[in-house]
């Protein structure tokens, strides 16, 4: 996986200013609102119900606003998902429990860390997400949100120069624009089909061998996994539902709720 590419979205830099305000925003809620709920210890779908009914229809607003602004801020919103997240954003919908507060001791080794890298290979995709309590199934779905976003070519030059899994005039465009030192942080799309739209078209690129990352071609190379994948090419709609589901399940991971965690002041730093 690359959660750490698709916040780096290129194009999230040169239209951040919609993003800021949907963060702003979010910032607003969670001061205005979690206070008076520090009692409850636990997430809730109805959490803002009677604090202030017009939360979610207000910040979705805000999010179809940045996202119509900047395409790259919906892969930003993914990624802020996987880490602590409860906004719903464009293509599947589902629900999400709120009332999650941030984390006091954030550590981006540990991020690293658990979630799988660019490089790795299918057995540790399957573990790492198994440790979460992930199926093998829950895990390629959420491998799809690589529909969107972007990655720097750090993180795909060891494939489009060493691979043998990759079609040859798909690297050769790649190896233009990355090359073999230098440019690391130069971005190219995820899904080189469309780019933009939350579709099943990243499958479809790992059926052509057009997978960017290392780890999202492990997907479809002849192991366990593969019936997954063909699923969703020719099933767009069990992706979407199985993808909608999973993110559901990660809003539900390991929650700081009630007097646990803080509400920050600045979204990107701590309190103190």
């Amino acid at each position: 996986m690359a959660a750490e590419d698709a916040v780096n979205n290129a194009s999230l830099t040169t239209n951040a200013a919609a993003f800021r305000r949907f963060s702003y925003l979010l910032l607003i809620f969670n001061l205005l609102i979690l206070p008076f709920n520090s009692s409850a210890h636990h997430l809730s779908k109805q959490f803002y119900s009677k604090t202030c009914p017009n939360a979610l229809p207000t910040i979705k607003t805000a999010v179809q606003n940045a996202v119509n602004s900047d395409p790259g801020a919906a892969a930003a919103l993914l990624h802020l998902h996987f880490r602590d997240c409860f906004i719903n954003i464009g293509g599947p919908s589902w629900s999400v429990s709120l009332g999650r507060r941030d984390s006091t001791t954030p550590s981006k080794d540990a991020g690293n860390t658990i979630i799988p890298g660019p490089a790795s290979n299918l057995t540790h995709l399957i573990d790492s997400f198994a440790n979460k309590g992930f199926s093998a199934r829950q895990m390629v779905a959420l491998s799809g949100s690589h529909t969107i976003g972007m990655a720097r070519c750090a993180a795909f030059r060891n494939r489009i120069y060493n691979d043998s899994d990759i079609d040859a005039s798909y690297a050769a465009g790649l190896r233009s624009k990355c090359p073999q030192s230098g440019g690391d942080l130069n971005y190219v799309p995820l899904d080189t089909t469309t780019p933009i739209l939350f579709d099943n078209a990243y499958f479809k690129n790992l059926q052509s061998q057009k997978g960017l990352l290392h780890s999202d071609q492990q997907l479809l190379s002849g192991g366990s996994t593969d019936s997954i994948v063909k699923e969703y090419i020719s099933n767009p709609s069990k992706f979407a539902n199985d993808f909608a589901k999973a993110m559901e399940k990660i809003s539900k991971l390991s929650p700081l709720t009630g007097t646990d965690g803080e509400i920050r002041r600045d979204c990107r730093r701590m309190n103190s």
